[in-house]
């Protein structure tokens, strides 16, 4: 019940409603604070002050904004019962829905209390006084009789009342004896509030006192305090009880409002009847509300779940990332110890040359020093004779010594620099560019059945994706078995979320489903849908496919031709299993023309005679005889021809793989073809001199007798 708390509060005082009235917007507010909020009008800006004296409840007049304009903040505020006041001294409050409220004056001496006077203390309200809705924030003028032209609701103050009582202090068991418990339970029957231990001592649940109805002490108060229904009476005739409901006016009157006032002509029924009429309309409401307010608390509890699903999927998510950036910070630590090995190796290098070339220059200047220290001392010699035996050698010796100082042998072999730089800028761009992107594969659509449908030999299917899915979907796969409970095979794959498939077989039950992809994979199946096509086959001529100069009429189900040459057209179906049946009339048969009726394939060609080519299985007839013709192939010729009126008739079997044709309902020759495999449309070729008519939807003549039954055959 603490959810109700909320409706029994006064929108402008904030507590629960004391003596509230019904304002004409069905708004509630307390009588003292009625009386706060009203305003003064001007005599001569009140333009229906007039009407207002001696008016009903119906006849309050609502103002317009633009006429409540006058009444601003600066210029009136908000009296309690005086006259206009251009600027309120009396403290302003406000109430919890910002409404500005100026209480009435009381004594400086005591302090401001809530209370409320009797209606006969309180100063008369002023002429035009005005009041606005709180909460609606509409206005009107009240009339002569001011506030008490207001109905009182009698009905929330009762419920105000057992709510607070019900808010009390807990209640205690009657049968305890000394220090009474608190009562559990009340029983409606008994009338007696029990703890614990009385119920099961003075109330066990067997017997005569098994069928009483135990309730919480706080409900038992409620129906207990519930007050005995109080007889209304008429706000117009205040001695008169309502006893009748005005249908038109929408409110309780009394006999003397029938007989004087304006309900008089207005259609009333029965106080009692309208009571129950609009507690069962409250009720049957109610269910409704009730409905919703059980799919909200369950959707709060789906919310609430999300809640948790997004901690648990943000921690799985946030250590995922962070595992994703650990490794990336050991792959660089593992390449920062490879590229510190490879520096580490130059550097090795670099100090073996140079340790090398010192020593190698170490030697060659100890002996060249010490050959120069030789030749000094040899200088020093003055034995012409023995310096000139060897001077020739130390010569030699010298210019060899001074030659292998040449050029390079005094440059050093490596530089001291490391000729390599670290090229890390692209990666350092690839870091500034590291983010998340779509990783996940599509959740599998949804089938729209109620968009899903099949018409003759065709299907049209409708997907969507699930409405919470925020995964990107680049395209869509839809997959059909063969009609006959085999594989699947794909038959769309595009970014449309709808697709008609023509050319199923008829009679034939499919399985379908849909899956989505984007650049991450492929996602789930949807659900599978089946779905039958056409019993029977109806189809007309394909102007499509036709010769140019074959003429369409009927709806396209008579055929005729411009042209003295051989013309074909195609039906708008192809058959490749079951048993099919159609048949063609002859409108006009001029000069002997020889029309040929059979089935083709697609790409058969369409200036010559059927059964030209080998795209064609055809019977030629003229008015004596027939021939069958494929691949410009004739054989069996039957007598037996057409005229004006005749009626060709095609049956073709797949279960045998025959196609037969017929005159008047007569078999013309013997099978005209047989081992027919794939997919074929019915045909014609024509002349100027020839007019036909398609019929389909027709039985298999009573002759003949299927072959081994298909699973999928059907007649049309």
């Amino acid at each position: 019940m603490d959810e109700m708390e909320e409706e029994l509060k006064c929108p402008v005082c904030g507590s629960f409603y004391r003596e509230p009235i019904i304002l004409p917007c069905s708004h509630n507010i307390c009588l003292a604070c009625a009386r706060n909020i009203l305003v003064q009008t001007p005599e001569a800006e009140s333009p229906q002050s007039s009407r207002a004296s001696g008016s009903g409840v119906s006849d309050y007049d609502y103002l317009d904004l633009d006429k409540m304009s006058l009444y601003s903040e600066a210029d009136s505020g908000y009296g309690s019962y005086g006259g206009f006041v251009s600027a309120p001294t009396t403290p302003c409050q406000k109430s919890p829905n910002g409404v500005r409220v100026f209480p009435p004056a009381v004594p400086q001496s005591g302090p401001q209390q809530h209370l409320l006077p009797h209606p006969a203390s309180l100063p008369p309200i002023p002429r035009n006084s005005c009041i606005t809705c709180p909460q609606c924030h509409r206005s009107l003028i009240l009339d002569d009789r001011g506030l008490r032209g207001f109905p009182k609701n009698r009905v929330l103050e009762g419920v105000v009342d057992r709510y607070q009582q019900s808010k009390a202090a807990a209640l205690k068991c009657q049968l305890c004896e000394k220090s009474p418990k608190e009562a559990t339970v009340m029983c409606e029957q008994c009338d007696v509030f029990y703890c614990d231990p009385c119920r099961l001592r003075c109330h066990p649940p067997r017997g005569p006192l098994a069928k009483h109805r135990l309730v919480p002490p706080a409900q038992g108060r409620i129906s207990r305090r519930a007050s005995p229904r109080k007889i209304s009476t008429c706000t117009e005739h205040e001695l008169e009880n309502l006893s009748m409901y005005c249908v038109q006016c929408k409110m309780p009157v009394c006999y003397q409002c029938l007989e004087e006032g304006k309900h008089g002509t207005h259609e009333v029924k029965a106080l009692g009847a309208m009571w129950k009429l609009h507690k069962g309309q409250l009720s049957q409401a109610l269910n409704g509300l009730s409905d919703r307010a059980t799919e909200a608390k369950e959707f709060l509890v789906q919310l609430r779940h999300m809640v948790q699903h997004i901690q648990e999927n943000g921690v799985e998510f946030e250590a995922c990332l962070v595992a994703q950036c650990d490794a990336l910070i050991d792959a660089l630590n593992r390449r920062k110890a490879q590229l510190l090995a490879q520096v580490n190796k130059e550097h090795e290098h670099k100090l073996k040359v140079v340790r090398d070339q010192i020593s190698h220059c170490t030697v060659k200047l100890r002996q060249t020093t010490g050959l120069m220290e030789y030749c000094l001392e040899v200088i020093k010699e003055n034995d012409p004779s023995g310096f000139l035996q060897i001077s020739d050698a130390l010569i030699r010796r010298v210019h060899m010594n001074e030659s292998q100082w040449g050029k390079g042998t005094l440059t050093p072999r490596m530089t001291s620099d490391f000729d390599l730089t670290l090229d890390s800028g692209p990666l350092l761009q690839t870091i500034h560019q590291l983010d998340f992107v779509q990783m996940k594969v599509p959740a599998a659509p949804i089938l729209q059945l109620e968009e899903c449908c099949t018409q003759n030999n065709s299907a049209t299917l409708s997907w969507k994706q699930p409405p919470l899915s925020t995964i990107a979907v680049e395209g869509y796969i839809l997959e059909l078995d063969d009609g006959n409970g085999g594989p699947f095979r794909e038959v769309y794959v595009g970014t449309e979320t709808i697709c008609t498939v023509d050319g199923l077989h008829f009679n034939s039950t499919y399985k379908s489903r849909v899956k989505a992809f984007n650049s991450s994979g492929v996602g789930q199946y949807s659900k599978t849908l089946i779905m039958q096509t056409s019993e029977i086959a109806w189809f007309t001529f394909d102007p499509a496919s036709a010769h140019p100069d074959i003429v369409f009429s009927n709806d396209n189900l008579t055929v005729s031709c411009n042209s003295y040459d051989d013309r074909v057209v195609l039906g708008t179906a192809a058959f490749s299993r079951g048993v099919h049946y159609w048949e063609m009339t002859v409108d006009r048969y001029d000069n002997h023309p020889d029309p040929a009726f059979g089935i083709c394939r697609g790409d058969v060609l369409k200036d010559v005679m059927l059964g030209k080519d080998d795209k064609a299985w055809a019977m030629y007839v003229d008015n004596n005889r027939s021939w069958f013709m494929h691949n410009n192939s004739h054989t069996n010729r039957t007598d037996g021809g057409v005229a004006k009126g005749s009626t060709i008739g095609m049956l073709l079997d797949f279960t045998r793989g025959i196609l037969i044709f017929l005159i008047n309902d007569e078999q013309q020759g013997p099978v005209a073809f047989e081992s027919l495999e794939g997919a074929y449309y019915p045909a014609i070729s024509l002349n100027r001199n020839v007019q036909v008519t398609l019929h389909t939807g027709l039985p298999i003549p009573d002759f003949y007798t299927p072959g081994e039954a298909d699973p999928t055959s059907s007649v049309c």
